[in-house]
Order: C-alpha cells, then sequence, then structure tokens
C-alpha cells in the first residue's frame, strides 16, 4: 500500500522468479482495472489493489497484475454500490484517487477515516485539497525531496494547492482499509492536520488552532 505503480514494477521486475511479459505502457492499460471513470488512456496508477499475492516460479508479472486488477474490481463495485450518500464522489475511479491520497498521508490505521474526513470537507465547502503528496507525484523525476514553496505554487496537474477538486488520477496503491476509509470517512468538523513528526497528526477545525498546531511541532522539528 502506498507505493506508486513504478514502485511496484521495479520490484517486480527485479524477482528473477517472474517471467517478465510487461514491458510497454500498453501492456499496463490491458491489464488495468475496469474501473468506472477510469480513462482507458491514462497512466493506470491506483487500478491494482495493494494486497499480498502468492505465486510460484515461472508466474508472469502480468498474471500477478490481472489478478491484481481483478482484485480491485472485485472489491471496490460493493463498496461502491453499498456506500454512504453525499460523498463528494461521481465514480469508484474517484474513490480510489481519495483512497491513494490517504495513503500517503498517513500509516496509522485509527486516522485514515480522519484523513478522508478532512478531505471530504474541504471538498464540499469548495476548499482546494492542499496536500502534499499530490504535489510531489505531479513532480514526478524533478522532486529531489525537498518541497519547496515554488512547487507548491507550480501548474501541474496534481498540485492541488492550484487545482480544484481531485487530482486527475490516483497517485500511488491503495489497499483496503484505505478505500474502506475514503467510503466510510469519519464526521468530524476538522479541515486540516498536520504532523506531530511521530507519524500521528494533530486535527483542527479552524485555521488558528491549526496554526497553533503548525507552531508548536513543525517550528520545533525544524529546530531540532
Amino acid at each position: 500500500e502506498g507505493l506508486t505503480l513504478s514502485q511496484w514494477l521495479i520490484l517486480l521486475r527485479a524477482d528473477m522468479n517472474l517471467v517478465q511479459d510487461v514491458t510497454g505502457d500498453d501492456a499496463l492499460s490491458g491489464l488495468a482495472a475496469a474501473v468506472e471513470g477510469y480513462d482507458s488512456q491514462a497512466w493506470p496508477e491506483g487500478l491494482f489493489l495493494a494486497d499480498t499475492y502468492h505465486y510460484t516460479a515461472g508466474t508472469s508479472v502480468s498474471d500477478i497484475l490481472r489478478r491484481a486488477g481483478e482484485a480491485l474490481s472485485r472489491y471496490i463495485q460493493p463498496q461502491w454500490d453499498s456506500r454512504p450518500g453525499a460523498l463528494p464522489y461521481k465514480t469508484p475511479y474517484d474513490v480510489l484517487i481519495m483512497a491513494s491520497i490517504i495513503e500517503k498521508e498517513t500509516a496509522v490505521a485509527s486516522e485514515r477515516p480522519l484523513i478522508a474526513g478532512v478531505f471530504v470537507n474541504r471538498l464540499d465547502s469548495g476548499m482546494r485539497l492542499q496536500t502534499d503528496p499530490t504535489v510531489i507525484y505531479g513532480l514526478g523525476d524533478e522532486f529531489d525531496g525537498n518541497l519547496t514553496r515554488q512547487h507548491l505554487r507550480g501548474k501541474t496537474p496534481y498540485n492541488t494547492y492550484t487545482i480544484n477538486g481531485l487530482p486527475p488520477t490516483p497517485i500511488a496503491m491503495p489497499g483496503k482499509a484505505a478505500i474502506d476509509a475514503a467510503l466510510n470517512p469519519s464526521l468530524t468538523d476538522a479541515l486540516y492536520f498536520v504532523s506531530r513528526g511521530d507519524g500521528t497528526h494533530v486535527f483542527s477545525s479552524t485555521l488558528e488552532a491549526h496554526n497553533e498546531a503548525v507552531n508548536q511541532y513543525q517550528r520545533n522539528i525544524k529546530k531540532e
């Protein structure tokens, strides 16, 4: 969970026990899950379910990805059909986009629904998502580990500081828990969150409280 398709391919191609039969983007698009809302011309990020897949030597990379794509389709459609009302998603593909952002924002299981709740609140209120992982994804190989203010002002389809709504595609491979969180966000009045520096976050409902949390945690981290 949380790795990109490119990172998956690096791992798969490094496994000498697998038959390497996926060499181009066309093959990947052909293996992508049939998720409503997915543009088949887009890079198939997020369309393979992050899970454990057992295989034997001689299995092909395409077989593993096909299984992951089918697993995603089987999992997300029932979740979509039974989703609560009033969620800001038009298609299951939108859910995958949100789930991928959740994957990148937190590794703490209990926080996933809260993160989802914050982003749903922002979408419902017309706020921009303003989430760093989407900016980083849009930078691609240009990102050197240091996210700058210039990056946050940059014009890319994934810069949620400058675009409205969701980015055009997922930014990582989501697992079941993140999909569940996206479809079952916490009922919260929080609109902001900031990292404590230990993997957890402080959630705030006002900009004033958020700025106080930023001063308390982020500035202390920088001093250390």
